[in-house]
């Protein structure tokens, strides 16, 4: 009997081994077979440190060129970045603006289709504020005509110009080509605020005496609605304008003197077959405001690092990414 009772302790007990090792063993497998997805679990579960959330307003002021792609870039922005964040983008045009940005408390950034002028520049360090300039994308000037204009959809520079200039002795078209009608070309083009009037003026016609009679507007949808509704109206501005009023418009083509050159993403750049009437457009940066709210700083990083990806649907070519790089290297700089 005592016998029985050991033999039978001694097989309770061998058992026993046999469960624990099994158990060792399985939660061995266990181990090694789901050691990956817990750790991926936990991984997955470990969030990466979220952008800091700001609050505030952004104010920018400024070319009407520009704006499209600043309104682009301000509505993605408060969307997608920072909910918290106004970003209000007006256009009063390039000068106009830089006037809302050279004061005390002043906007935050100034769009702008030329570059600051050196009065600008002396205002801007007589008040103390640093300036800075972020070069955003590349413009094609685009000399725009009625649809149902079929003889002056190709021209060169020099004539384009004769049609603008005081003295071109050009008031009809046949005055350019005798093959042309005979009737009164009514030119047109944006007034002195923008920037795309004193690149047209300075560089385009330089700094000769406009015509008289060119008809000068503040709104560029004014002027897309003139031509359209004008068989012999043409205009000039940006190529944004233009890309999105084709339905209304047509571009001239320009001859720089190796066969008309179409204005067009592929052909607008500094040294391409459009160099001539292509021009960088740039926003101003009030480095003041930066430094001291940051939804200022972080507006300008998000413009930059975003730049090209929104250029070309709102009618600009991009700029060198080396560009993009040193510019944004900048601005995380400051402090």
């Amino acid at each position: 009997m005592k016998f029985n009772k050991v033999l039978l302790f001694m097989i309770i007990a061998a058992f026993t081994v046999i469960i624990a090792a099994c158990g060792s063993e399985s939660d061995d497998n266990k181990t090694d077979a789901e050691a990956g997805d817990s750790s991926e679990k936990n991984s997955a579960s470990a969030k990466e440190p979220e952008a800091e959330e700001l609050e505030g307003s952004v104010v920018i002021d400024g070319s009407g060129t520009v704006y499209p792609l600043m309104a682009r870039l301000a509505e993605e922005y408060m969307i997608n970045e920072q909910e918290n964040v106004s970003v209000e983008v007006s256009r009063a045009g390039t000068s106009a603006g830089f006037k809302k940005f050279l004061v005390e408390n002043g906007t935050d950034f100034n769009d702008a289709s030329r570059q600051i002028k050196d009065e600008e520049a002396a205002e801007a360090d007589k008040l103390g504020i640093e300036v800075k300039e972020l070069k955003v994308a590349l413009d094609g000037l685009t000399f725009v005509i009625n649809k149902d204009n079929d003889w002056a959809n190709e021209m060169t520079p020099e004539q384009l110009v004769s049609i603008f200039l005081a003295d071109g002795n050009v008031k009809k078209w046949s005055d350019i080509n005798p093959e042309w009608p005979d009737e009164k070309i009514n030119a047109m083009g944006p007034n002195e605020n923008h920037g795309t009037y004193e690149f047209f003026y300075e560089k385009i016609l330089d700094k000769q005496d406009m015509a008289s009679d060119v008809n000068l507007q503040q709104e560029y949808s004014t002027l897309v609605n003139l031509v359209s509704e004008d068989k012999n109206g043409i205009a000039f501005f940006g190529f944004g304008y233009y890309v999105n009023n084709q339905d209304k418009l047509q571009a001239v083509s320009v001859d720089f003197g190796n066969g008309p050159v179409e204005p067009a993403l592929d052909t607008i750049s500094e040294d391409g077959a459009y160099a001539d009437f292509t021009r960088p457009v740039f926003t101003y940066l009030n480095v003041n405001h930066a430094k001291e709210k940051p939804q200022v700083k972080d507006y300008a990083i998000y413009v930059m690092n975003n730049i090209n990806k929104f250029a070309g649907e709102t009618g600009f070519a991009p700029i060198p990414e080396a560009e993009v790089k040193e510019t944004i290297s900048f601005l995380e700089g400051l402090k």
